[in-house]
């Protein structure tokens, strides 16, 4: 009974990459397909290298949710822990979001080669998150910024109405 969460998690998990897993088949299966046996005349060595990147970009991110969704197990085989929660955002959210834009883009490419420009979408997001981590290091740093009066003027009321003590009104009959 103790385990029934880790047990839970390790299933959810091991749903969670079958399903990546066929997604990611299923892409790669449609883009041969119709790319060789279909338009078979347009397909050129750019062709092979879009599919080799999009595998590549299915794989990296594919292995380190791998990793993650993997469960720990105890010296005696006892379910420790059922893995990392998938649904959670941050690097987790990233690297799905990552192998949703390459499927898109895979089937996408079928129809237009100008869908690869999406693929900017990755490098651009992550240029965007690490100025903003750049910008807080670079804006802690500086503590001798002078402060304008309506700014200190606002942090000195604010410091003031902290310190007062809190009344809490009751009722009376």
């Amino acid at each position: 009974m103790a385990n029934q969460g880790a047990k839970k998690r390790k299933e959810e998990n091991a749903r969670h990459m079958a399903n990546l897993r066929r997604l990611i088949i299923a892409c790669n299966v449609i883009y041969v397909v119709v790319r060789l046996l279909i338009f078979y005349s347009t397909f050129t060595w750019k062709h092979w290298v879009g599919l080799i990147l999009t595998s590549a970009a299915y794989m990296i991110p594919y292995q380190q949710l791998a990793q993650m969704a993997k469960p720990s197990y105890a010296d005696d085989g006892e379910l420790l822990d059922g893995g990392f929660d998938m649904s959670t955002g941050g690097i987790c959210g990233y690297l799905h979001d990552i192998i949703y834009i390459t499927s898109f883009v895979q089937l996408m490419s079928i129809i237009s080669g100008k869908f690869w420009y999406i693929y900017l979408v990755i490098p651009g997001f992550g240029a965007y998150k690490s100025f903003g981590f750049i910008r807080g290091f670079l804006s802690h740093g500086s503590e001798g910024e002078v402060e304008d009066e309506k700014t200190r003027k606002k942090r000195e009321k604010m410091e003031k109405k902290s310190a007062r003590p809190k009344f809490v009104k009751t009722r009376t009959r």
